[in-house]
């Protein structure tokens, strides 16, 4: 499939700052893709490069096929065809809702311009308030027209920067997904920046990790989860500890809750020193067992219950039990370890 975007080892400066270096990255046309990191590291000055806000020092930008940004060139903005939400909406408080989401359809008739207007609203979810204006809307509303307006001109890829981090979580959660639905109903391309990794998990078919400038990694979220190529993608994702152990054979690391077997086959000579991640979903409640740990800590989700266990070793691991195991603080419970992924890195 021909990429709708190639970005080609691009770097983006301030000063004489590279903020962006080397990064590469390719998105196939109706793809969800997110850029997660720590903050700092770079993602909004790769979305405005791609947009055309930010001039590329090193390497190139493709768009449906064509150069739109290299070294002493840059294709504007307006002439790009990409949608952009922006975290703060940047609606025309003095402008109602059908005028902000007509605003850039000024070559329409006016016909065609209400006509495009409303049925954009109807997608949305905001039929009918079409005459409001921005202050009359909920934070979710304006979000939803910020979408519209960026819909409108009708783009293969739209651009978001953070678009949630102002609503509560559970209208973050919700919106985010009927996003995803109705950008994957129009078959539109989107990256989507944030610092959320339930967001971006949830939102995105492909996620880039990224780290000083970046992409550590860009693949599947069930990919980055129980695969990580380095240790700082492992850290990053998710929530898990590190415990010490030896490879024993390529496929086994012994470590002092018992040897643990997975699904792939390291290279490094048996013998090697190596840190093993444990998942709280590799923690498997058994009082069957003999291996006990310690309940030192523990936080109610609903559903489940995250315990922070300590072992007799003196290492802790973390737990997600079902709420109904409702243990108490001091507590010895069984467990077992149940990691179908073996994720390991040689000690440092």
């Amino acid at each position: 499939m021909t990429p709708l975007l190639e970005i080609k080892n691009i770097e983006c400066r301030y000063d004489s700052h590279a903020v962006v270096h080397d990064l590469s990255l390719r998105l196939n046309p109706g793809t969800l893709a997110c850029l997660l990191g720590p903050s700092g590291c770079g993602k909004t000055t790769v979305l405005r490069a791609i947009a055309g806000f930010e001039p590329v020092y090193k390497g190139e930008i493709v768009l449906r096929g064509q150069s739109v940004s290299h070294a002493n060139y840059v294709v504007p903005p307006e002439q790009r065809r990409l949608g952009m939400v922006f975290q703060d909406y940047a609606l025309f408080p003095h402008l109602d809702v059908e005028s902000n989401i007509g605003f850039g359809l000024r070559k329409h008739t006016k016909d065609a311009r209400r006509k495009t207007v409303l049925q954009l609203l109807d997608l949305v979810g905001l039929g009918g308030l079409e005459k409001r204006y921005s202050h009359e809307l909920s934070g979710g509303q304006q979000q939803r027209v910020a979408l519209a307006r960026a819909l409108a001109a009708q783009p293969d890829l739209i651009l978001m920067d953070e678009p949630f981090s102002n609503l509560d979580i559970e209208l973050r959660e919700r919106l985010g997904l009927e996003v995803r639905d109705i950008l994957k109903s129009q078959n539109i391309a989107a990256i989507l920046v944030t610092h959320d990794q339930q967001e971006a998990f949830a939102l995105g078919d492909v996620v880039g990790i990224m780290n000083q400038g970046n992409i550590l990694q860009w693949d599947t979220p069930f990919k980055l989860y129980h695969e990580p190529v380095n240790r700082f993608v492992a850290d990053f994702i998710g929530q898990g500890v590190f415990l010490s152990g030896t490879l024993v054979t390529p496929d086994a690391v012994e470590t002092d809750v018992g040897i643990i077997r997975g699904d792939r086959a390291y290279l490094w000579p048996v013998g090697s020193e190596v840190d093993v991640l444990l998942r709280p979903d590799d923690v498997v409640t058994d009082e069957s067992s003999a291996l006990r740990g310690e309940v030192i800590n523990k936080a109610f989700k609903g559903a489940s219950i995250m315990y922070t266990l300590k072992l007799a070793s003196g290492n802790k691991v973390l737990a997600l039990f079902p709420s109904h195991h409702d243990h108490i603080i001091g507590e010895h419970v069984g467990i077992r370890i149940d990691a179908d992924h073996l994720i390991s890195f040689l000690s440092e």
